[in-house]
This record gives C-alpha cells, sequence and structure tokens, in this order.
C-alpha cells in the first residue's frame, strides 16, 4: 500500500501563489509517476501536471507558463507551484501516484493511487 499527504492548499486573491505538495510513503519500490489532478463540483477530474521518475512533464494547456511541477525522487514527493492564478483554478486538487510495490507473491504490482485532495480556492 502507499499513502500520499498532500498539503498547501487555501485561500488567495487572483494573481498570487501557492505551492502545494505531496509525499508519498509505504512499500515502494518505484515511483514511476506523480501528478496533480483537480476537480470541481459536477466535472469530471481533469489533469493538471505529472512528472515521471526521469523528470519528464506534461501540462494542461490551461495551467502552461503559470504552473510548474516538480519532485524529489529521494522523498517520493511532488511539488505544484502555481502563479498567476485566477477564480478558474478554484478546485480541489488531488496528489496522484503510479507506483511499484512488491506483489503479493513472486514479482511486483504497479498501481495507481490517489491522496484525499486539498481545496485551493481563488478570489477574484
Amino acid at each position: 500500500q502507499v499513502q500520499l499527504v498532500e498539503s498547501g492548499g487555501g485561500l488567495v486573491q487572483a494573481g498570487g501563489s501557492l505551492r502545494l505538495s505531496c509525499a508519498a510513503s509505504g512499500s515502494i519500490v518505484r515511483i514511476n509517476t506523480m501528478g496533480w489532478y483537480r476537480q470541481t463540483p459536477g466535472k469530471q477530474r481533469e489533469l493538471v501536471a505529472t512528472i515521471t521518475n526521469s523528470g519528464s512533464t506534461n501540462y494542461a494547456d490551461s495551467v502552461k507558463g503559470r504552473f510548474t511541477i516538480s519532485g524529489d525522487n529521494a522523498k517520493h514527493t511532488v511539488y505544484l507551484q502555481m502563479n498567476s492564478l485566477n477564480p478558474d483554478d478554484t478546485a480541489v486538487y488531488y496528489c496522484n501516484t503510479v507506483a511499484t510495490t512488491p506483489g503479493r507473491g513472486i514479482g511486483l504490482e504497479r498501481h495507481d493511487y490517489w491522496g484525499q485532495g486539498t481545496q485551493v480556492t481563488v478570489s477574484s
């Protein structure tokens, strides 16, 4: 099992910045990717940004140039620096990882894990 603990959400004025952090712990053999998704009421959860263990990143078009994802492989931690926030960024932000863990028998397993979510609210 892998646990994800998020921090850094809160209330900020439009134009401001926030930094989200997410730390993974548990029986981790390898973190394959970590990332952030967000969801607002009545809408599907959407990709914000992801980063692989080799450092390749992917961003939603709506956050390119404003958000930066980074990771610390040794600490199994991912960060999301969010600048120039606007009210459309208001959502619950969820940390995600695809991690390889020891299997129940011989071998390894690869699963998707989610954090509990952290609220980001941007006021106009």
